[in-house]
């Protein structure tokens, strides 16, 4: 072969090359790949048949996974075991074969019967393996006419560079797959333990209040009826509709949350129920709102009694209609969607006052839950301070064993206005500032401190704290009336003769205000403090 002819061949080969690379990068599943790496070698090579076989290592059997120039039936009679023939050899050894012609070889076993009226001492056949690292995963064979003047080495290099290419393939394509195995894996584990976080059994609490909660959550949980959430600030009315949301037919779709109050009444119609592109100022795209991310799932709608009017007339229609357009829209989308609103709001006394839809109220209030606040839970606490106490050692790497006794008689001594979170947040703090393993009194914030920890307790009885009450409202009526016992008296709601009893009582001098208003005259009324000065 002259350096001409070389060089064609070179060209040729990377011609081939390119070819099969752009074939094998077209598509994730591999049998829609190796089909045109085929054709391209047969176009490239002269090639009559080829064949890609892959091993089965369970069964150890080696059948044709895709061919060229066999019909179906031939495919599927192209079965070896490992050592059985020139394919079987070569998936065993991990070695290359060439058979110059197939006439000559008693390996070559022709069982997909392709060859049989073909002269087949005019037929080369040449197979590499196919291998992973030092696995081999398959062979790649082709036939071509014999002809002295190839060189087979070559065109065995030429086809392992091939093989190779197409090992690589098969591990991307293995590696990705295993990845998308783990990763649904993943996600059927997580939501597994999503539905076991928020399963009304693991919100925190064993009170009876709760357990009513509990109950309507079951219940609920298995409908799609609409559900109004009602609790003070801070009491889990957000746990809550998650426990519904998870625990419901629902739970494998998306949970929406939208805080109303946080949204300028500007922009919530748009993040509801979405916008067209032009709908408005800045709206340079068209946009999908909360409803339409939900569909299939549940949208949360927390603090619902901050809508605006407009806003509440929209949402009335999604409740009765079960559909909406977007802003700037025409099209109507229908709202597969299960709503569950929350408010720490008196919606009633709303609704007398004009700022809250009646209407609307009673689509929302189908299914009412109302969560108790903290306070009507006291044997909830220390469970719940013991969460949060476990909680908070493993997120800040603490070591916190016990809350001591003093600690505790705060925690079920105090009224908790700001209900679960601000027991949350004290927690938090005292986990923070413990040192030694042990949350004490003074870990805890200035409200919840008691008179008896902090050294503060009155030291007079309650007849003495009264007495000097009494005798600080006196004094203050007597300054006010300028010394007049009777206004006084009079201001204080008591009678005169009551009211002189309790001066004599305090020894009180109701002259010494009156001599206080004199003071400020002058002498003589017809002459002014600054013409007597």
């Amino acid at each position: 072969m002259d350096h001409t002819e070389k060089i064609e061949r070179k060209l040729k080969e990377l011609s081939l090359l390119f070819d099969i690379s752009q074939a094998l990068d077209q598509s994730m599943d591999i049998r829609e790949v190796l089909l045109p790496t085929l054709q391209a070698l047969a176009d490239h090579m002269g090639m009559s048949r080829g064949t890609l076989t892959l091993l089965n290592r369970k069964t150890g059997e080696i059948a044709i996974e895709v061919a060229h120039g066999l019909s179906p039936v031939q495919k599927r009679r192209g079965k070896y075991r490992l050592g059985e023939g020139v394919t079987g050899k070569v998936v065993q050894t991990g070695k290359p074969a060439i058979v110059p012609r197939i006439s000559d070889n008693p390996l070559f076993l022709d069982k997909t019967g392709a060859r049989r009226r073909l002269k087949k001492s005019d037929i080369s056949f040449l197979c590499v393996p196919i291998k992973i690292g030092k696995e081999v995963i398959g062979a790649l064979s082709v036939d071509r006419l014999f002809d002295k003047t190839v060189s087979f080495r070559e065109d065995v290099r030429l086809l392992s560079t091939i093989a190779s290419m197409i090992a690589q393939a098969v591990r991307l394509r293995q590696t990705a797959q295993e990845e998308r195995k783990r990763l649904v894996e993943e996600n059927l584990r997580l939501r597994e333990e999503l539905k076991d976080r928020f399963h009304p059994v693991n919100i925190i609490g064993n009170s009876r209040e709760i357990q009513r909660v509990f109950d309507l959550v079951r219940q609920i949980s298995r409908v799609d009826t609409t559900i109004l959430i009602r609790g003070e600030s801070g009491t889990g009315k957000e746990l809550v509709a998650n426990a519904i949301h998870y625990n419901s037919h629902r739970a494998d779709g998306p949970f929406i949350k939208v805080n109303c109050a946080a949204l300028p009444e500007t922009v919530i119609e748009s993040e509801l129920f979405g916008h067209e592109r032009g709908a408005f100022t800045g709206a340079v795209n068209q946009r999908k709102g909360r409803f339409e991310l939900a569909s299939g799932g549940t949208i949360f709608l927390d603090e619902i009694g901050d809508l605006s009017a407009a806003t509440q007339a929209k949402l009335l229609r999604v409740l009765q209609e079960k559909s909406f357009e977007r802003v700037g829209g025409t099209q109507t989308i229908e709202a597969d969607v299960r709503i569950i609103a929350a408010t720490n709001r008196d919606l009633e006394s709303l609704i007398r006052e004009g700022q809250f839809r009646e209407d609307l109220y009673y689509r929302l209030n189908v299914f009412p839950i109302h969560i108790p606040p903290l306070r009507r839970r006291k044997t909830d606490i220390l469970l719940l301070a013991d969460h949060f106490v476990e909680k908070y050692n493993g997120l800040y790497h603490k070591k916190i064993k016990r809350i001591s006794t003093p600690a505790i008689d705060m925690l079920m001594s105090y009224h908790w206005p700001g209900n679960v979170r601000e027991l949350e947040n004290c927690i938090e703090r005292a986990v923070l500032l413990s040192r030694d393993g042990v949350i004490h009194g003074h870990h805890l914030p200035p409200t919840l401190q008691t008179a008896e920890a902090t050294g503060t307790r009155p030291r007079d009885t309650l007849k003495e704290a009264l007495a000097n009450m009494e005798r600080e409202l006196i004094l203050d009526a007597l300054k006010d009336t300028r010394g007049n016992m009777a206004k006084a008296a009079r201001l204080l709601g008591i009678t005169e003769r009551m009211m002189g009893l309790r001066v004599r009582k305090y020894h009180l001098d109701p002259g010494r205000f009156r001599s206080q208003k004199r003071s400020n005259k002058s002498p003589n009324p017809h002459i002014s403090p600054v013409e007597v000065g």
